[in-house]
């Protein structure tokens, strides 16, 4: 009895130390050494589709903290999609700073994840090797596993991006803020704006 009591002692005392890891153990951003430019770079999310004009949350961002913010969402990117222009609407801008938010139309064409975070890879250590900091936007998948949230959080570790998870918890499939099927309204919006405007904060701190 004593030997069952000390074992799940000891699993209690493991559980709450992988807590304590994943929610403070992850070592801190990297902050930007170069560049000028604030951007935003992704897929529809990024563009605000489905969103009043100047209620996307980018646009919300860049009122909130009273900097420009360039919005280089695209709709319908892929991360291949959109490492194919990297060069020209990020690396050309001279960053600063750079959101990241892609992943979510390969999933939905079923993009095998390995190709998913290759290529997210490859963007967000491009952007690092300019100086610029990066604040990856993670999307969650899955009712039982969410492989992607995993793999969102072990590049941000790597690359030492600023990490904002699951960015569509509680607004997907919430009809009050959601203006179609996987786009938010001016309420996910804000809601978005609300996870990342902290990151993005503390990386344009002087």
């Amino acid at each position: 009895m004593r030997a069952r009591a000390g074992t799940i002692v000891l699993g209690g005392v493991v559980i709450a130390a992988l807590v304590w890891f994943f929610q403070a153990g992850a070592p801190p951003a990297a902050r930007p050494t170069a560049g000028s430019a604030i951007v935003a770079f992704g897929d529809s999310l990024v563009e605000g589709h489905g969103a009043s004009p100047g209620r996307d949350f980018v646009s919300l961002l860049s009122q909130r903290l009273a900097v420009p913010i360039i919005n280089a969402g695209r709709g319908g990117d892929t991360t291949a999609s959109a490492l194919r222009r990297l060069d020209r609407d990020v690396l050309a801008r001279d960053p600063r700073v750079v959101i990241v938010l892609l992943g979510g139309n390969d999933f939905l064409r079923r993009v095998p994840a390995d190709a998913t975070f290759e290529n997210l890879g490859t963007i967000v250590g491009r952007i690092r090797e300019r100086g610029a900091a990066v604040v990856l936007v993670g999307l969650s998948v899955g009712l039982v596993t969410d492989s992607y949230g995993r793999e969102y959080a072990r590049l941000a570790e790597r690359t030492a991006a600023a990490y904002v998870p699951d960015i569509l918890g509680g607004i997907l499939h919430n009809q009050s803020r959601m203006a179609d099927s996987i786009h938010p309204n001016d309420e996910g919006y804000r809601i978005i704006a609300d996870r990342i405007e902290p990151a993005l904060e503390d990386l344009l701190a002087e």
